[in-house]
């Protein structure tokens, strides 16, 4: 929706051209372009994940030269602007596509960047597309794992995509009327986590449903340096809500399983919601280019289009702090975030 956008309110109002670039800044490097005006726009619309393909490559990060052309990355980018006469690139993405973005400024490109994740996690702006969508997701995710969980008297673990911050745990945890939420903002302690989890046995509801952040952290993890921490993390077997699921059967001696929801969070078509917020930046994203505004994030702050410079978006991350409010209204309706 926001490609269409950008395309259609760019060619409409100022006479623009377009090329689409294949998977992200691999394309970019090798020139794996086409021409836009063969898409069909208005498939685009309703058309969910990455139409245009992506890729991991970080043209900044330890570059080397390409073995056919000998080119080093930056070096590939500058031929593709000048093979295809390229004014401007604009970048859709979340954390490492906007950082890279504001990498190519610096380098003297004239680049835009978008706010495309489903973490929520860019600052600058309220809300990324592709949010809402996964929320919805990952809450009917939820409520249908509380079927069995009611029926087996199980406390059920459900693992959410958020691996550094956990909007989309939070959000979509306190729809589906989770009994715990698990951030990885909120260090939890697996004692007063089985602790609550008890009580509702012991209260009659025979059951628990628990939304879990594949990033969430306990205690001893929250006391890890950096280095420590990835270490930890990438000798355990088995994922996150695996882990809680281990850990709380131990402490409770009631039956825990698990359920990871994975990438059904970043696929199918998106909600109307998100088809809106991608069609307005999509459409302001043009306005930027006819008017120079380079180096910015198209961003949504109270409801306005604002620029946001990409040198303050890049490397850092939105986490949920503890005065947020939607965080502040689980805490009232009793949620237990495991502190």
């Amino acid at each position: 929706a926001a490609i269409r956008a950008l395309c259609v309110a760019g060619k409409n109002k100022y006479g623009m051209k377009f090329i689409g670039i294949r998977n992200g800044y691999r394309g970019l490097i090798d020139n794996d372009v086409f021409k836009m005006d063969k898409l069909d726009f208005d498939s685009l619309v309703t058309a969910g994940g990455t139409c245009l393909g992506t890729s991991r490559v970080k043209p900044f990060k330890n570059p080397v030269p390409d073995p056919k052309t000998g080119l080093l990355p930056v070096e590939g980018i500058k031929e593709t602007f000048k093979k295809n006469k390229l004014d401007a690139l604009v970048c859709l993405g979340g954390n490492g596509t906007n950082t890279t973005a504001s990498l190519l400024a610096d380098a003297g490109f004239n680049v835009i960047g978008l706010p495309k994740t489903i973490d929520n996690d860019i600052v600058g702006t309220e809300e990324s597309f592709g949010f809402q969508t996964a929320i919805q997701v990952a809450t009917e995710g939820i409520e249908a794992i509380r079927t069995t969980a009611r029926s087996h008297h199980r406390v059920m673990v459900v693992e959410i995509m958020g691996h550094k911050v956990g909007w989309l745990g939070l959000y979509a945890g306190l729809a589906a009327n989770a009994d715990a939420i698990l951030l990885p903002e909120i260090p939890y302690d697996i004692k007063k986590l089985g602790k609550f989890i008890k009580s509702k046995f012991d209260g009659g509801q025979g059951y628990a449903v628990i939304a879990c952040s594949e990033g969430a952290i306990n205690l001893e993890e929250a006391k890890l340096g950096k280095k420590e921490f990835k270490k930890a993390r990438e000798s355990m077997a088995q994922s996150v809500g695996f882990r809680v699921a281990k850990e709380l059967e131990a402490e409770t001696g009631i039956e825990t399983r698990t359920s990871v929801l994975g990438y059904t969070q970043r696929g199918g078509n998106p909600k109307p919601y998100d088809i809106v917020l991608a069609t307005t930046i999509g459409a302001a994203a043009a306005d930027f280019l006819a008017a120079g505004e380079f180096g910015k994030l198209v961003a949504i702050n109270d409801g306005k289009i604002t620029g946001v410079p990409l040198s303050t978006v890049a490397g850092v991350v939105k986490a949920i702090t503890e005065d947020d409010p939607v965080l502040q209204t689980a805490r009232a309706l009793g949620i237990c975030f495991g502190d």
